[in-house]
């Protein structure tokens, strides 16, 4: 590493093939195991030459992949999302379920699907975004009138109190008609499970834009995160940058939400990881929070299914369980 404290490019083609390499490895360790194991041999077959009469190629390609790459997209939207909000704010703790994103993505859908009867997934998308944006605009409202202003307390104190009341919101039209709601109870746990192919289909290209965008302006925020007035003495357009990164962060949480349902925490362990092992510098830290987000969230979906065999647990109640302590310990050291 060089005295500015970001990588050289051997360092940096070495780690990208490291982090490849790890994601590759979850990625057929989480097809491999099961209910059935099978022999990651028969996994590579299954994937490189399908036999349609071979009942485990069949479970691989139609059950274990879709959820592997819904697993990869939505660990990859909502660690990006995090390390979005944690430069842009300067808040260590900011990430899509602290700051009330993933509470009104998920509100908006249950609402759509629960109450209006919008079933058509090609409506998740901007339903999920429009209600992860209201969120966004209530958690700042609340904060900023608080006196000194949205600190990084205030800011989560203010996601609480939002996310607390959307979810009594959520729980009353649930009372009120259980049967409306009945099918979405276990995805407001957070679940890659049963999930349909048609949901990444109308998903992709907001989850693709909000990737793109965060890219583009990684080396800006690294700037930013530096203070609002040096970013400008560098050139920086904060204004515009800052809707950039909101259009990024919403995206990718809605994404995430239209595909799993709220998945807390994982915007949070993942870029304070990436910090620790690679620096400071949003240029690495974007793309490898995406390589370790979708790694992380494919080991948390085995240790979902395998953990409690034959039972299977949420995977949002796994990121909760590892990710709670994280937060305890942020919250002990930063505020």
């Amino acid at each position: 590493m060089t005295a500015t404290g970001t990588y050289g490019a051997p360092s940096r083609a070495l780690g990208v093939a490291l982090a490849l390499a790890a994601l590759t490895l979850a990625f057929g360790w989480h097809i491999a195991l099961g209910a059935k194991t099978i022999p990651l041999e028969t996994v590579l077959q299954a994937l490189l030459a399908p036999d349609p009469t071979d009942f485990d190629h069949m479970v691989v390609r139609d059950l274990r992949l879709p959820r592997a790459v819904f697993a990869v997209l939505v660990g990859a939207a909502l660690a990006v999302a995090g390390a979005l909000m944690q430069g842009v704010t300067q808040n260590p703790l900011a990430e899509p379920g602290l700051l009330g994103l993933l509470a009104g993505a998920s509100f908006a859908v249950v609402m759509a699907i629960g109450v209006f009867g919008l079933a058509g997934t090609i409506w998740l998308p901007p339903i999920a975004a429009g209600g992860a944006l209201a969120a966004t605009l209530a958690v700042w409202a609340i904060a900023s009138s608080a006196p000194g202003g949205a600190s990084p307390l205030t800011l989560v104190l203010s996601g609480a109190a939002v996310s607390a009341f959307l979810a009594a919101l959520v729980a009353m039209a649930n009372l009120i008609d259980e049967d409306s709601f009945e099918n979405l109870r276990v995805w407001l746990t957070g679940t890659l499970a049963g999930r349909s192919k048609d949901v990444m289909f109308w998903t992709l290209p907001w989850l693709l834009a909000g990737l793109g965008v965060s890219l583009a302006v990684a080396r800006q925020i690294t700037a930013l995160a530096m203070g609002d007035a040096t970013a400008t003495g560098l050139g920086v357009s904060v204004v515009r940058l800052k809707a950039l990164v909101l259009f990024a962060v919403v995206a990718l949480t809605a994404s995430a939400v239209a595909i799993a349902g709220p998945m807390g925490f994982v915007g949070l362990i993942v870029p304070h990881v990436v910090r620790v092992t690679l620096g400071h510098d949003y240029r690495v830290i974007v793309p490898f929070s995406a390589l370790f987000g979708a790694t992380f969230l494919l080991v948390a979906d085995i240790a979902a299914r395998m953990a409690l065999a034959p039972v299977e647990v949420s995977t949002g109640i796994v990121t909760a369980l590892l990710g709670a302590p994280v937060f305890i310990w942020l919250v002990r050291m930063r505020l």
